[in-house]
């Protein structure tokens, strides 16, 4: 299956203490990936260096989005990698709250529009038929995700799960061929959870996207998950499928614990 991003040795340090050790991991196109482990392992910190929030200290990572030529996005800065297909969600939800659910998706879209400071000043037919169109495709993704009856609403009154959802919508507007969700069903119920799941699985399959997710809840991650790699300490213990992780010693050892497995 063709990989659409390999991460090679990738080092990161802050000082003396060193987040990720020399890790290699690679996306498969139109996979769904899920990376676990114990708080500090690194996994927010990958995420980090993966959108160029954090340049690493060591180590390459290389995108193949489809029909494209291979390159390096190491030093990229974050709005640049999101043009170039990545985007993300965050552990901690990061919407504008005192803007409208609809405004919130079209935030998403600005890398993807040409209209800068000059078209917003004289408002240019061009502008215009660019705004209406950004307006469309935001709609669009809201009733895919099934947030259009929020669409006039402010993000900040949304219940906790549609706020989750909608930073999800946010990412899709970018029209990513990698999406990055970093602990997705975190605070959900397992309602919530369950459609959640279903949720990503068809984001997947409609949009033919790759998506990589960190995430806490075992029982989501073994049912959602194509393959799952397992990260301590900033390095990457394990990798497989879903059986193959569950019966992993090592996992068992460092995270998962026997109550899980038994």
């Amino acid at each position: 299956m063709k990989r659409v991003m390999e991460i090679h040795g990738l080092t990161m340090d802050f000082g003396g203490l060193r987040a990720i050790d020399h890790l290699d991991l690679e996306v498969r196109e139109r996979e769904i990936l899920a990376l676990i482990g114990p708080n500090g392992a690194g996994k927010t910190t990958l995420f980090n260096c993966m959108t160029g929030i954090y340049t690493p200290s060591e180590g390459s990572m290389i995108i193949s989005p489809p029909g494209k030529k291979p390159e390096t996005i190491r030093g990229l800065k974050p709005n640049i990698v999101t043009r170039k297909g990545i985007t993300r969600t965050f552990q901690n939800i990061r919407l504008f709250p005192n803007m409208t659910v609809l405004e919130n998706v079209m935030i998403g879209r600005h890398c993807r529009t040409r209209s800068r400071i000059a078209g917003a000043l004289f408002r240019g037919k061009t502008t215009i038929r660019e705004e209406q169109a950004t307006v469309e495709y935001s709609y669009h993704i809201l009733e895919k995700i099934g947030l259009a009856k929020y669409v006039n609403d402010f993000a900040g009154i949304l219940p906790y799960g549609a706020q989750r959802l909608l930073e999800i919508a946010r990412a899709l507007a970018t029209e990513p061929f990698l999406l990055l969700l970093d602990e997705p069903a975190a605070g959900m119920n397992p309602q919530e959870t369950g459609e959640l799941d279903e949720l990503i699985s068809r984001i997947r399959e409609e949009e033919k996207i790759s998506i990589l997710l960190i995430e806490h809840d075992m029982r989501f991650v073994m049912s959602i998950s194509d393959r799952i790699a397992v990260m301590d300490y900033g390095k990457k213990i394990a990798e497989g499928t879903p059986e193959e992780i569950r019966s992993n010693q090592a996992v068992i050892k460092a995270y998962l614990g026997e109550e899980f497995v038994a």
